[in-house]
């Protein structure tokens, strides 16, 4: 019988170099969530269609995700097991940063519109490329009773990265003097620069995490799951194997996918309405406005506002190991959801911009929770040998529901809220709370340490 190896606590600024790359990883991908439907709207993409635009980002993710999983599993070269995925990720996803605030100079090819959406969906695919090796490689290389303590780093570096990525293009029209407007049709100089620094930020960070961190050989994971070495006959299905795994997923799965389909169906539309809703209902600019300063206005603050609920979240990830030590992790998760789902539904309410950061508060305590808190519960109930896998295929609860929505979201604010964005977050704030709900309901066998 094999003697099974615990796997060595390690120091907290090994968990941190592990998880940088997440900082130009999400820096980056606020910078789409913030700017992408502006930038949309602005070649052309009237707001009911945004989210079938949208659509691009989470079925680029289902795909790519359980098959990143897959294959990184099985992976071992110089570079390690998941640092060779998350590092070219972060190269194609620099270089669509860098095309998308351009696609109107390429017109020549295809419509600014369709080039624009094309973009957008290369950006989401490598981000996806970049971010599921990263959740693998903290259940990877940390034992059970750090992994909270782990993605709870890991999110407090996504808030840090979302704040600057957020902030960015207001940084540049407010301090530095880059305009914020632009001819019609064209994308404002501060949003094409912002996206500029975005991609050497994300390459530089993930660049970081390959050069600091180790992972272990097949030979020392071997020793921590002895029981990999009777998983043979397994690795012999191949690619098809994740649909073997799929319908063999832990019961603790299932039950977060419920919990996942509300929280991001959330989301999904805070991120593609919030730029319309805000500026319509708070600011009062005309629908179909996409040049004035008023929209301008409208769009940077939602910027400032992004800015501030990842802020809230990367504090908040610093107390999440606490408060689950002294509740439990479905108990925080619910209380964060909850606070989510008020801070969307207040927005209707508000007419005074200034008022929103107050809202923001409430959705960074979900958004803190919704990126540690569902991986910490299901980490314990993943065999080791398919962290990998079951991780992406733990991402189409992510996707699912933002694919529902995107089909479905647009026609909603048109025929059901009568082309007015604001009742898409009204909705959204709903679902969160029934994601509150439902994960009281959830299996988490696991005992953390005091």
């Amino acid at each position: 019988m094999n003697n099974i190896i615990e796997k060595p606590r390690l120091s907290f600024w090994q968990i941190w170099n592990m998880s940088f790359g997440f900082f130009g990883i999400q820096f980056g991908f606020a910078l789409q969530n913030g700017n992408a439907s502006r930038i949309l709207q602005t070649f052309g993409a009237d707001v009911e269609h945004l989210s079938l635009f949208w659509l691009a980002a989470p079925i680029t993710g289902m795909i790519v995700q359980p098959i990143i999983g897959h294959y990184s599993d099985r992976t071992w070269n110089r570079l390690g097991r998941r640092r060779p995925y998350f590092l070219s990720g972060a190269l194609l996803a620099a270089i669509a940063l860098i095309f998308m605030p351009n696609s109107a100079f390429l017109a020549y090819l295809l419509p600014p519109i369709l080039v624009g959406a094309g973009l957008l969906m290369l950006m989401d695919a490598s981000f996806n490329v970049a971010m599921e090796p990263f959740r693998a490689l903290v259940a990877d290389n940390l034992p059970d009773s750090q992994r909270s303590v782990g993605f709870s780093v890991q999110t407090f570096l996504i808030g840090a990265g979302a704040v600057l990525g957020s902030w960015l293009p207001y940084i540049f029209s407010e301090y530095c003097g880059v305009s914020k407007i632009a001819e019609p049709g064209h994308v404002p100089e501060n949003v094409v620069y912002s996206f500029y620094v975005g991609a050497a930020v994300l390459v530089a960070t993930l660049l970081w995490t390959v050069i600091t961190t180790k992972e272990y050989s097949p030979e020392e994971r071997l020793q921590f799951h002895p029981e990999e070495g009777d998983a043979d006959a397994d690795e012999k299905k191949g690619i098809l194997s994740i649909f073997t795994d799929f319908s063999k997923m832990p019961v603790t799965m299932r039950q977060l996918g419920l919990v996942q389909f509300f929280s991001w169906f959330a989301l999904f539309s805070m991120w593609v309405f919030t730029t319309p809703a805000v500026a319509e209902h708070i600011y009062k600019v005309a629908p179909g406005d996409t040049s004035s300063v008023r929209f301008a206005d409208a769009a940077n603050w939602v910027g400032i506002l992004f800015g501030i609920y990842n802020a809230v979240s990367a504090g908040y990830a610093l107390l999440l190991p606490a408060i689950s030590r002294m509740t439990s992790r479905k108990i925080a998760h619910a209380f964060s959801l909850t606070a989510g789902g008020l801070g969307l539904l207040s927005i209707y309410f508000i007419q005074d911009p200034k008022m929103l950061i107050f809202s923001m508060v409430g959705i960074g305590l979900a958004w803190g929770s919704i990126l540690a808190m569902p991986y910490a519960i299901l980490s314990g109930s993943i065999p080791a040998r398919k962290m990998g896998v079951y991780m992406g295929i733990f991402n189409f609860f992510i996707t699912f529901p933002q694919i529902v929505n995107g089909f479905f979201g647009g026609i909603m604010v048109k025929q059901l809220f009568h082309g007015q964005a604001i009742y898409a977050l009204v909705l959204g704030g709903i679902l969160m709370i029934l994601g509150a709900v439902s994960v009281l309901y959830v299996q988490d066998g696991k005992k953390l340490k005091k």
